[in-house]
């Protein structure tokens, strides 16, 4: 693995590796073009009939041709690539049954995830299925696949998720539309190719809301109940990282550079979650996208800087350290600088800033605190969350000002 230029903190290069080593299987692929060597790595973990899982967004932006390019080049016929490019936002067991059919028609043996992490999560639960038989829901939790899974190749297109760095499917239930995450070693990814190229293309919007999911990773990771030392490491590398180059994509989206830095840094956040998990910014953001449809970035937005004012008193000195790492000002409590900021590049990437804005109705805040309250993330916050206090939270983020 290469560590993209300028991309590291206060950790050198060698010991970012080592810190990946510690929590992943996954060999990571870095540098622009490396999207050419999918067929040759694809090649090298043995398979012979392959899935692609990928989606509109990356069809019109042509990145499946390059793949499907990289297959020929490494000898593989085109009648042996099946193709699934229908996979929706928030992808549900529907969009996995859809693709398995897909994958069964193709006798596949190697599955390939193009795109976000719908694209890569949709990958890796029809991986479930596939192996192991049953429906996703069977799998919902961790470690409960007993069978074997077929390798797998991430190949992200956007820089947030870090879903190709972690061995979870997030599934949604197409009738209620929360998420199920459904976790499993044998389901990490044997290889992620990291190729900056294809963040480009991605529309400002997709940029930012992605973007400020990757911050919430780096800064949720940092300061959950189950951080290790070595998730900590991973998650405060990340946010320098991310914590630089996101308002440099905003200003300039083809700044390769920061594109780079945003993909590495959204890695390194994602496999922070492996050992760490998150906290009560995603609980709160799951029932807003499940009721209105809300894309998970700006839920996240909206959520995250008083999800880091509530946690405040209890992992403020964290906080100063995460304050110092990305140089900010610490004339202030470390929360609120660190609120302030993620408020600011909020605005300045154009996204909405309270729940007002989105048309979200209080008259629904007792029946979301309840969902809220039930799903994982929150048990892991560094300071705990009722059903009461997550009310509370989300009456804040009605009174935010919405930019």
């Amino acid at each position: 693995m290469q560590v993209p230029t300028e991309a590291t903190g206060w950790l050198t290069a060698n010991a970012v590796e080592e810190l990946l080593l510690e929590v992943s299987p996954t060999r990571v692929v870095t540098g622009a073009g490396s999207v050419e060597q999918l067929g040759r790595w694809a090649r090298e973990l043995g398979g012979q009939r392959l899935l692609l899982v990928t989606d509109s967004g990356v069809r019109e932006a042509g990145h499946d041709l390059r793949a499907l390019e990289s297959f020929v080049a490494a000898g593989y016929d085109t009648s042996h690539v099946a193709v699934f490019d229908d996979v929706t936002p928030n992808p549900t067991s529907d969009d996995v049954a859809r693709a398995l059919d897909v994958a069964n028609a193709g006798q596949v043996d190697l599955i390939v995830g193009l795109g976000g992490g719908s694209a890569m999560d949709c990958a890796k639960g029809v991986n479930f299925l596939l192996t192991n038989g049953g429906a996703i829901e069977d799998y919902w939790g961790i470690d409960k696949a007993s069978q074997p899974m077929l390798p797998m190749i991430a190949v992200p297109t956007t820089a947030g998720t870090g879903s190709e760095a972690q061995s979870f499917a997030l599934i949604a239930n197409p009738t209620t539309h929360m998420k199920m995450a459904c976790g499993d070693k044998k389901a990490a990814c044997r290889v992620a190719i990291l190729d900056a190229e294809l963040t480009v293309t991605m529309p400002a919007a997709v940029t930012a809301t992605t973007g400020i999911d990757a911050i919430s990773h780096a800064l949720e990771t940092a300061v959950t109940t189950r951080r290790t030392d070595v998730s900590s490491g991973l998650s405060r590398e990340a946010w320098k990282m991310l914590a630089a180059a996101f308002p440099r994509v905003v200003r300039n989206g083809t700044d390769l550079g920061a594109r780079e830095r945003m993909l590495y840094g959204a890695h390194l956040a994602g496999a922070a979650i492996e050992q760490s998990m998150l906290g009560a910014t995603h609980a709160l953001a799951n029932p807003l996208s499940a009721r209105y449809g809300m894309t998970h970035g700006i839920a996240i937005g909206i959520m995250l800087p008083h999800v880091i004012r509530y946690n405040g008193q209890d992992v403020g000195g964290l906080y100063a350290e995460l304050v110092g790492d990305a140089g900010l000002g610490r004339d202030r409590p470390a929360a609120e600088v660190l609120a302030e900021f993620v408020e600011q590049q909020r605005q300045e990437a154009g996204l909405p800033g309270s729940l007002d804005a989105c048309e979200v109705q209080v008259d629904d805040l007792d029946e979301m605190s309840q969902e809220a309250s039930e799903q994982w993330t929150g048990q892991f916050n560094p300071r705990p969350v009722t059903v009461e206090s997550l009310r509370e939270i989300y009456l804040c983020a009605f009174s935010a000002d919405a930019s």
